[in-house]
């Protein structure tokens, strides 16, 4: 049976330059976006460890650029769109998507540092979401505090409520006009990019 689920709503339509191809990139960024170019977001990695070592060792270089940034700043809000993780449960919602009739499309992280609000979103098109709130505070230049405060699956016609748990911290150890580099307190990995829309609940 195919799922439902709500759609994302978009506050505004924004252009965007694709992060993995027109970026005049340094080396360090350009390697790494190569590496994770073709591996689905990170479902191949997980049974690739000679690319997930690679990919990690780029992540490092990438961190090196951004050591001594500002990335808790106001440059940290917007909405970003997974493009590789760790992650083991985004993972398994992105790949398990198609048993429940329906398919994973944009992840997301969704930031308002002045709103000290984090949203986590899964989107299902074309009519649904997973979607998990958290409180952020910024702790130093770049490390991130976080609390879950709850959680939904959504659709356009209801809403079923699922306990929050969970909260730490994260490091965006690399931030620029296209891509955002993370690591958390669990050792996962995160790299997103700015994503062509806002999104709003």
């Amino acid at each position: 049976m195919a799922a439902t689920a709500f759609p994302p709503r978009f506050a505004r339509l924004v252009p965007i330059r694709s992060s993995l191809t027109t970026w005049p990139n340094p080396a360090a960024k350009s390697r790494l976006l190569s590496l994770i170019a073709d591996q689905d977001r990170g479902l191949k990695t997980q049974r690739d460890p000679s690319t997930l070592s690679s990919i990690i060792k780029a992540i490092d270089d990438v961190a090196a650029l951004g050591r001594g940034m500002t990335t808790t700043d106001d440059s940290l809000s917007a909405t970003w769109r997974l493009l590789w993780t760790t992650e083991k449960e985004q993972l398994f919602i992105v790949e398990k998507a198609p048993i429940f009739g329906t398919e994973a499309g944009d992840v997301l992280q969704v930031i308002d540092v002045g709103a000290k609000s984090l949203n986590n979103v899964i989107t299902f098109p074309p009519h649904g979401a997973f979607l998990v709130r958290a409180g952020i505070e910024v702790v130093s230049k770049q490390r991130i505090n976080f609390k879950f405060t709850s959680a939904a699956l959504r659709s356009k016609d209801w809403e079923i409520p699922v306990p929050p748990f969970g909260q730490g911290w994260f490091d965006t150890v690399y931030l620029d006009e296209e891509i955002r580099v993370v690591k958390d307190i669990r050792g996962d990995y995160l790299i997103v990019e700015r994503a062509p829309y806002n999104w709003e609940e």
